[in-house]
């Protein structure tokens, strides 16, 4: 054959075995001999044959002359290698650089499609552990009709119930309802989307696992009664300070060092408790959690700050049909708006001068409420709450209004409440508060986190790893945003949001809460609204100035304040990456494995939403690095800030019940309720709360969501080896690394502004959740590149 030099062609593969050079406790190197020609030219791609019978993980191939040269090739792999003996097609690794497809050297050219070919598979048969095939499945596997015709769930993708597509298994059909998937003691993934034990511990994983194996089971088994509530409030500070007596029984032991934060050991090592933490908001003020000032701060600077809206109009109006919901003016009325502000100015004034917000909890609730109420042990209402700006920059909440529509059985209800001062009216306000935040938890979990960035993102994974080469430089962009995404969603499908998971048993929507993300992904899912500038606006948190700088409708808003430093940040990079890659936009529009990859997104991917006009276009610059940094923000800022103050403000689950499980006592102004109520009113709130079952294993769960894996890599803190070998890539993401060291220094100099009352002030917990970086653990801060827990 011809020197590449002069044809470009694939020469014949030169080969050798690999022997053991050295071993130690953390890795094998082996070694392989060749005998290189010296017209050979330079080496595109290595092909690996695992003949050991069992498979092996490779962390990278190192090609040398052995004299010590730079000129050394380096393969990076990171990577399980299937033995031979269960699919006989050899492994492809590429080099370091990145090329688009129109420039891969011809002599890799079939190697680069034959790889894709062979992740895309067939759509056939049940895979096996050891495949590394990207496929897409509605989510059909949430129940286990054969085991249980009471788990059977709607399947969630399609027409009926629009929804983002999973990663396909290929299970067989369930016998006693054939549209659905058996489920199985494990959820395939690819291989290299699995969690490993060579890179480290994956600490917060292998622990969620562990706990919903052995804590929780040990959770029912030691509070024998399911609807049983807490007592008093004393009885919930002793989660705190005494714990709860874990029962004996085989294992329990290896939990005390696999989740030393929450099982600790009194006298005998055999004898365990659980022992909560204190989070950071009742460890800096017990009483937060009681005060309305709180309640409006953590809208903005919260758990959840990705809901507050301005209202544009009075009085609010529902989009729901008045023949099956009743009438769509809203009851907080102008004249109690005025009331509630002490006739600061008129309703029609807060109004103009952007004053007045809502979390609008209405129209996506009220259908389900009937249907939840049938359920036992929770309840559930439509629910507006009006916040009032004042002129220091906080929020002032002034009222909330609860609608139960009617039923066969009984007329419509609803009722504004507001903040009294006589003792009825101040009880009724706390209720109402907690009905409130069990609503905004539900929609927190279910929709800000799960559906927003779990769910959505994994479309990417799939039709990245489907049509883009790993040797195409926008795959190793993104590759490090997609990091164990796809098994901690298999996790979730097999144990959070199946039927009688743990959302469903502790969140109000109850054995709805997937079909109730279905029905929010239909009517509000826009990939477009997912960019941090666009979702602000949309919700009329900022408007864009003629000199097209966003400015902030609150100015006190740490999450979009510290969002938008984020979001710029990762802007310049991502814009940085593609201007290197992508000399003019027909490179862009002509490149057809990037083309490919945001065509399957839409069309497979997001199959439900593929004709919407609102889906960019990649035919620019500018259009493919919104693309990207709109994933880049999901996948790291947007989810760090929904996930890691978790157990900060839902660990005193007071302060963020997950379910209501009892209705508001005035819907039946002459019925038991009510006179229990008038009788102990903080009896009414407890029983309101979940029960000691549900709050414990939230509590647990929350703990572990919340903390940092030791191995966790986070934006701007760890360069992938692609980028240090090209010296623009290099050079533009030390870049990117220092701005985001820039920011914590910026995020702690907010945070001790004493004007910014929104994340300053005694007792105040500061907003952290998008500062950078982090230790391991429950640290309520720190942003990793990808949703890893």
């Amino acid at each position: 054959m011809l020197p590449a030099a002069e044809t470009g062609k694939e020469k014949q593969t030169l080969s050798s075995y690999a022997h053991i050079l050295r071993r130690n406790a953390a890795k094998i190197t082996y070694e392989a001999t060749f005998t290189v020609p010296a017209s050979f030219g330079a080496i595109g791609a290595v092909l690996v044959e695992n003949e050991h019978h069992r498979e092996m993980f490779i962390e990278s191939i190192v090609l040398s002359d052995g004299v010590g040269s730079d000129d050394d090739a380096v393969f990076e792999c990171n990577s399980w290698v299937h033995s031979k003996f269960d699919n006989p097609q050899k492994r492809v690794f590429f080099p370091l650089k990145s090329y688009l497809p129109a420039r891969t050297p011809q002599g890799v050219a079939r190697l680069r499609k034959s790889e894709l070919a062979a992740v895309r598979g067939d759509g056939l048969g049940e895979r096996k552990k050891f495949d590394r095939v990207y496929d897409y499945d509605v989510y059909n596997d949430l129940g286990n009709p054969d085991h249980d015709q009471a788990t059977k769930r709607p399947v969630l993708g399609g027409k009926k119930h629009p929804y983002p597509r999973r990663c396909r298994t290929g299970r067989h059909r369930s016998k006693k309802d054939p549209s659905s998937e058996v489920r199985s003691s494990t959820v395939y993934v690819p291989r290299d989307e699995m969690f490993s034990d060579v890179k480290g511990a994956t600490f917060s994983a292998k622990t969620l696992r562990s706990a919903l194996h052995a804590v929780v089971p040990s959770i029912e088994t030691a509070l024998l009664d399911a609807k049983m509530g807490f007592p008093h409030f004393t009885a919930i500070d002793s989660l705190f300070d005494d714990g709860i007596k874990l029962p004996n029984q085989q294992g329990i032991e290896q939990l005390f060092t696999i989740v030393p934060r929450l099982i600790k050991a009194v006298g005998e090592v055999s004898d365990l408790v659980l022992r909560f933490e204190k989070p950071e908001l009742i460890n800096r003020d017990k009483f937060a959690w009681i005060r309305d000032e709180e309640f409006a701060r953590q809208t903005l600077a919260g758990l959840n700050p990705v809901s507050i809206q301005l209202v544009t109009e009075l009085p609010i109006v529902s989009k729901l049909d008045p023949s099956t919901y009743g009438s769509p003016d809203s009851l907080i009325t102008k004249e109690l708006i005025e009331g509630e502000i002490n006739g600061a100015m008129t309703a029609e004034e807060a109004l103009e001068s952007k004053k007045l917000f809502v979390l609008d909890y209405h129209d996506l609730f009220l259908p389900y409420v009937n249907r939840v109420r049938e359920l036992e042990g929770t309840t559930l209402y439509g629910s507006r709450t009006l916040f009032f700006l004042t002129n220091d920059g906080t929020l002032k909440p002034i009222a909330i209004e609860l609608t139960r529509p009617r039923s066969p059985t009984k007329p419509q209800w609803r009722r504004v409440f507001v903040h009294r001062s006589d003792a009825t009216g101040s009880w009724l306000w706390k209720l109402a508060k907690a009905h409130v935040l069990a609503h905004d938890s539900g929609y927190h979990q279910l929709i800000s986190h799960w559906l927003r960035t779990h769910c959505c993102v994994e479309p990417y994974i799939i039709a990245a790893n489907r049509q883009l080469s790993r040797m195409h430089p926008i795959f190793r962009l993104l590759r490090p945003h997609f990091r164990y995404t796809m098994e901690i969603n298999a996790l979730a499908r097999e144990y959070l949001v199946s039927a009688n998971g743990i959302i469903e048993i502790t969140f109000s929507p109850g054995k709805y809460c997937m079909e109730l993300s279905s029905a929010v992904y239909d009517k509000l899912w826009r990939f477009d609204m997912e960019a941090l500038p666009a979702d602000l606006k949309r919700r009329g948190m900022a408007v864009e100035g003629d000199d097209g700088e966003l400015k902030l409708t609150i100015e006190d808003y740490p999450y979009a304040n510290d969002g938008l430093l984020v979001w710029n940040s990762i802007k310049e990079w991502a814009s940085d990456y593609v201007a290197h890659y992508y000399s003019s936009p027909e490179e862009i529009a002509g490149d057809e494995e990037l083309q490919g990859w945001w065509t399957e997104v839409r069309t497979k991917g997001h199959a439900d939403k593929k004709d919407e006009p609102w889906w960019p276009t990649l035919d620019s610059h500018e259009s493919l690095v919104h693309v990207l940094t709109t994933i880049m923000w999901v996948t790291s800022g947007h989810h760090a800030a929904v996930n890691f103050g978790q157990y900060h403000f839902g660990g005193y689950f007071p302060n963020r019940p997950t379910i209501a499980r009892t209705h508001m006592p005035v819907e039946n102004e002459e019925g038991k309720e009510m006179e229990r109520f008038m009788a102990r009113p903080e009896e009414t709130l407890l029983k309101t709360f979940p029960s000691q079952i549900q709050a414990t294993i939230v509590m647990t769960v929350l703990d572990i969501l919340s903390a940092h894996s030791p191995d966790e890599e986070y934006m701007g803190d760890h360069m992938e080896a692609a980028w240090a070998a090209e010296p623009m890539v290099h050079a533009a993401f030390e870049k990117f690394s220092g701005r985001m060291k820039e920011i914590e220094g910026t995020i702690d100099e907010r945070n001790a502004t004493e004007g910014l009352m929104n994340r300053c002030g005694a007792g105040v917990v500061p907003y952290e959740l998008l500062k950078p970086f982090s230790n391991a653990g429950v640290t309520g801060r720190g942003i990793p590149n990808s949703i890893s827990i």
